[in-house]
């Protein structure tokens, strides 16, 4: 079973129990699961704390992704250390922290989207652009444009909260 047939799967069962949780998908992750997440890795992506790049993972894949997925399932995967850097914000005087995981946890993270992904769709409005699969913000900007003309709309008012996030309590 590939993998987009398995996620239909997982559709089908969180929309037919959607008043239930939902335990245990960890099942679904077998090595085409790994093999699609690491597909959907960017080419040119940096590498995090360890140096890793995703040349260097390819070298020995298969026996890389066996291991990952065995170490995620057996609950011995440990995250590592997220590389903190700096990038410029808005007109250059102020800058940005971003992290940068290792590959390893970028192909991880991939694999569980890929699992959690037809969980949470199914919760979403179809107006919801956010983030998703299939969708972009020209969709959103299209969809916002039609109903402020269907509506009749003569206001529309933006706020940026300066630095909202960076205030948060992140814990």
């Amino acid at each position: 079973m590939n993998v987009l047939t398995k996620q239909n799967r997982i559709a089908e069962i969180a929309k037919k129990y959607q008043d239930k949780t939902l335990v245990s998908l960890h099942h679904h992750m077998d090595m085409d699961w790994m093999q699609e997440a690491y597909k959907r890795i960017k080419p040119k992506t940096s590498p995090g704390v360890d140096g890793q790049t995703l040349v260097m993972y390819e070298e020995n894949l298969e026996h890389n992704l066996q291991d990952l997925l065995e170490r995620a399932k057996s609950g011995r995967y440990v995250a590592p250390p997220v590389k903190r850097v700096y990038i410029p914000k808005g007109d250059g005087r102020e800058q940005r922290p971003i992290g940068i995981p290792t590959v390893e946890d970028r192909i991880l993270q991939r694999a569980v989207l890929q699992a959690l992904e037809p969980v949470f769709e199914t919760d979403f409005f179809d107006f919801s652009y956010g983030f998703r699969p299939r969708k972009s913000q020209h969709e959103a900007v299209d969809y916002l444009w039609k109903q402020i003309y269907q509506q009749n709309i003569g206001w529309i008012i933006d706020i940026d909260i300066r630095k909202f996030f960076d205030t948060m309590d992140h814990l």
